[in-house]
């Protein structure tokens, strides 16, 4: 079963004033832990387990700092450094409700958008995922995750090995590197699931089940799922790219357009998957219909050929005293050829007339 979770608004915040913060996931890790990631172009300071303390010094800096945080259950570590960057409060509370919708909001001093990351899980194969928030400032970069683990190691790892244009470039840059590879990723589950596809169709050529018939059903739920994390991606990638904001620079916005392309051909590989998983299952209730058909023919045809036998039987089972052929010595066997040959008859005819 898929391990994402439906789009339905928590009961634990109703009547609260907006901007007040309450987590409304599960707590998936023992503490909050904040990570930083501090570079120019010629040094790079990594911290794993970093204070808040040492977080909120480097604020001001005028190197690019990222500060990632891992769990949001902690909520007043999460507003201690929300607020120690100046994030609006309507931010941080989006930052708490994991269950929002891909957005983006301007707020003058520093950009907010939500985002679904998502990995596949080969042991449930099924798709997971997980809340991703990026707060972008003028030399900073917020990202706020629900867990720990995700599909930024390669960011990590280009920064560290001072590889392209990555740590020469501001922290639009490294947040549009973030959205990418996020969108990358995308097409990686899509593999997947096409694959599962391909299986699912040969199962319904050769010897569809009822198990058939529920893997389709997951399918369709994961592909609704997907549209509904992608589709409002497009629209995310195209408000930061036609933004006014200085905070994104004009040779970062060209990236971002490329981007809003990948995410397209996400959002078409859905449809055509959703389309194929819709045809499977028209398929697969004509497959059974036939199935059915074919084994209703040959019980009717059975039943056909027994008819006017079961009318002789029944003839000849009366037992009344004046029935001359009770008497004659060749009844039983001449019945029984008479009933021989109408059944044989009835089966020549009937795939003479191609009906078997």
């Amino acid at each position: 079963m898929s391990r994402h979770r439906r789009a339905t608004r928590p009961t634990s915040k109703a009547g609260m004033p907006p901007g007040t913060l309450v987590y409304t996931g599960e707590r998936k890790l023992d503490k909050t832990r904040l990570t930083l990631i501090d570079y120019d172009a010629q040094t790079l300071n990594e911290v794993a387990s970093e204070t808040l303390t040492g977080c909120l010094a480097r604020r001001d800096a005028p190197s690019v700092t990222w500060i990632n945080v891992d769990g949001l259950h902690d909520v007043d570590l999460v507003a201690a450094v929300g607020n120690g960057y100046g994030v609006h409060p309507l931010a941080l509370e989006d930052v708490l409700s994991i269950h929002q919708r891909p957005k983006f909001e301007d707020y003058e001093s520093h950009l907010f958008l939500v985002v679904q990351m998502m990995a596949w899980d080969a042991a449930a194969e099924s798709v997971s995922s997980e809340q991703v928030s990026f707060v972008l400032g003028p030399h900073f970069l917020l990202t706020f995750q629900e867990q720990g683990g995700d599909v930024f190691d390669p960011i990590r790892e280009r920064l560290r090995a001072n590889r392209g244009r990555l740590r020469k470039l501001g922290p639009d840059y490294l947040l549009y590197a973030l959205l990418d590879v996020i969108v990358d990723n995308y097409f990686v589950i899509l593999e997947k699931l096409d694959e599962r596809i391909e299986q699912l169709e040969e199962e319904l050529t050769q010897s569809p089940s009822h198990l058939t018939l529920q893997a389709i059903h997951r399918m369709k739920r994961e592909m609704i799922f997907l549209r509904r994390a992608v589709w409002p991606l497009r629209e995310v990638i195209g408000a930061i790219g036609r933004t006014e904001s200085d905070l994104i620079q004009p040779e970062t916005r060209l990236f971002l357009r490329d981007i809003q392309d990948h995410a397209m051909q996400v959002i078409e590989t859905v449809e055509t998957f959703r389309d194929l998983l819709a045809g499977m299952l028209d398929l697969y209730m004509s497959t059974i219909s036939n199935r059915l058909n074919a084994v209703m023919k040959v019980l009717t045809i059975i039943a056909t050929i027994f008819i006017p036998l079961t009318f002789i039987a029944g003839v000849y089972g009366m037992n009344f005293e004046f029935m001359p052929e009770l008497h004659w010595r060749w009844a039983y066997p001449a019945i029984l050829a008479i009933m021989l040959l109408i059944g044989g008859g009835m089966l020549w005819i009937f795939r003479k007339r191609g009906w078997l």
